[in-house]
């Protein structure tokens, strides 16, 4: 699993630019709280690889898929959620992990650790409170 600020990441694919090129399809993790993005390690050296050759041919777009073979499922085990699940189960599954995570700082007494999920879980309770304002009948964000 991969985590970022007290959130584990989700598995996407996502157009990233090198240069003047851009690479659709790549196999990325985001941070849902703080919005980080980063290649998903399982392919990170084919992305470099492409990246650099595409750049050095002066292509403006690739298709990572089109170079390289995606067909790993070890992609997205180490994903709690993924891109096509529901926004609102993968809020509250990161809801969920990070109260887990403060009760276990609070164990070891991380007053630190503690503030940084206690700042994550008002993002993520924002969220989510957005959502369901967006599900309502007639509501608008």
């Amino acid at each position: 699993m991969s985590f970022c600020c007290g959130a584990s990441m989700i598995g996407t694919k996502g157009t990233l630019k090198h240069y003047r090129t851009r690479i659709h399809n790549v196999p990325i993790l985001f941070c849902p709280v703080c919005h980080r993005i980063e290649v998903h390690y399982l392919v990170e050296n084919e992305y470099e690889i492409l990246a650099e050759y595409a750049h050095g041919d002066g292509a403006s777009e690739v298709d990572f898929h089109d170079y390289v073979d995606e067909s790993d499922k070890a992609l997205h085990e180490n994903c709690v959620n993924n891109e096509d699940e529901d926004p609102m189960q993968i809020v509250q599954n990161q809801i969920d992990m990070s109260l887990d995570l403060l009760t276990f700082a609070k164990e070891i007494g991380d007053s630190e650790w503690e503030q940084q999920l206690k700042k994550r879980l008002i993002v993520l309770s924002q969220r989510r409170l957005k959502l369901k304002m967006k599900r309502a009948p007639g509501g608008t964000v």
